[in-house]
């Protein structure tokens, strides 16, 4: 029950991911936006979650993972009660902030409990690993499929809504059931800010949002400030985590971890190639289909089917043969899979788009497990928390490249040409998540 209730958290920061895709098109009629322009409630949420994760992982692991799970699902349920009446474009964007910092807790925060779940069930983390990460991929995968029916029936306000009752689910069932934290040793305010390195954390997510704001041109009157602001930031983060005895971030064992960095690569790089289509291809049937947005969502729905039946038998081929030969799969897989996307230039009849789609979740279930599974044993048993919210953020790294790629391939229409444009672009990028997953080497078997 704690591991069902813990990925039912999880799930809600990919559900949210996904779902909006098929609201892209409603959203920009709603409130007059270009294609750049409705991005936004895209990026925005990439944003927050991608500075935030590793900060909670870090709290997570100093504070106690269940307190700060059940906090966040609070903020999701509060924040989407309000969201639906917001009357601008803007406001839609400071909700979705919200629900980044609310979802932002999950993960890290289950993560940092599996050990402990493990040791209760007298299994390998595997299993709770593998559960979650089945959760995550149904969550992000039937997105587009409960987003398009909550769409075309309700509005883009009925996606918001759909979160109170999950969020509170989810906390309650967590505060019944997770393991409880371990007891936090009394001590002085001052001494816990001190040690909780706030500067660090500060300047790390002042060069992160900045740096991204810069590359993605979202601000194009401030982008060289941003920049500017992007490096010194990073290089205060560096001195300080260097220099301090407690650091947000372990700089010099991160740097020493080659494993445990070429994870994080492959991650970004994968989810680029992964996002180009998830967030594009909704996009393409609805203007250049003419699928109505439930239809579109229904469309999704193999993928959504193909990963919740393929996860477990990845979970098995793991602890069966290890994690690399899954991971190989999950990269060999994608190059073929976005190479195929290119016959959606000739037809977007309904066969080729349900078994193009279908195809996609092979991938996406091998490599999501196998990566997981990999970040998992080459960090620290005391670091995965924080270890758990670098591993998203590279994940958003990758799906916030992706929008960029998007915005700059369609431009203010989407068409088939337009999308031919991209598709080699996703295949060059598959093919470095297969040179990298050559060369990761695990510390040991798994």
């Amino acid at each position: 029950m704690a591991v069902a209730s813990l990925s039912l958290g999880t799930a809600l920061n990919p559900l949210n991911s996904s779902m909006i895709a098929v609201a892209l098109v409603q959203l920009r009629d709603d409130f007059d936006l270009t294609v750049v322009q409705v991005t936004w409630v895209i990026t925005c949420f990439y944003l927050a979650s991608a500075a935030l994760q590793p900060v909670i992982g870090r709290m997570a692991d100093r504070f106690g993972p269940r307190r700060l799970f059940v906090s966040g699902m609070a903020v999701v349920a509060v924040t989407c009660v309000l969201a639906p009446f917001s009357p601008t474009f803007a406001l839609v964007c400071v909700s979705r902030v919200f629900m980044a910092v609310g979802t932002a807790t999950a993960f890290p925060c289950a993560v940092a409990m599996v050990t402990t779940l493990s040791r209760q069930a007298q299994v390998s983390s595997t299993r709770p690993l593998g559960a979650m990460q089945m959760a995550n991929t149904t969550g992000a995968a039937l997105g587009p499929v409960i987003g398009g029916l909550l769409v075309s029936f309700v509005g883009w306000q009925a996606l918001f809504f759909l979160n109170v009752p999950l969020a509170l689910l989810s906390l309650v069932a967590v505060a019944r059931f997770a393991p409880a934290d371990p007891p936090r040793v009394a001590e002085r305010m001052a001494v816990t800010l001190r040690d909780s390195d706030v500067p660090g954390i500060l300047a790390f997510t002042v060069a992160l949002v900045a740096g991204l704001i810069a590359v993605l041109g979202a601000l194009p009157a401030l982008t060289w400030w941003m920049a500017g602001l992007a490096v010194v930031s990073g290089a205060l983060f560096v001195w300080r985590e260097l220099r301090f005895d407690s650091p947000f971030l372990d700089l010099a064992l991160l740097v020493r971890n080659r494993s445990l960095m070429i994870v994080y690569l492959s991650v970004a790089v994968f989810n680029a190639v992964y996002y180009c289509a998830f967030f594009g291809l909704p996009q393409l049937f609805e203007e250049a289909g003419g699928y109505d947005a439930g239809i579109v969502g229904l469309l999704m729905l193999p993928l959504a089917a193909m990963s919740a039946f393929l996860t477990p038998v990845a979970a098995r081929s793991i602890d069966r043969w290890g994690v690399r030969p899954v991971l190989m799969v999950g990269t060999v897989g994608l190059v073929a899979a976005s190479a195929l996307l290119w016959l959606f230039t000739a037809t977007i009849g309904v066969l080729v788009v349900l078994l193009l789609v279908a195809a996609m979740g092979v991938p996406y279930c091998a490599f999501s497990i196998a990566s997981s599974q990999g970040m998992y044993a080459s960090a620290r048993a005391e670091d995965r928390g924080v270890a758990a919210g670098i591993y998203q953020t590279s994940r958003y790294f990758g799906a916030i490249s992706a929008t960029t790629i998007i915005g700059v391939a369609f431009g203010s229409s989407v068409t088939t040409a337009q999308w031919g444009s991209m598709v080699p672009i996703m295949a060059a990028l598959a093919v470095v998540t297969v040179v990298l997953s050559a060369v990761w080497r695990p510390a040991g078997r798994v």
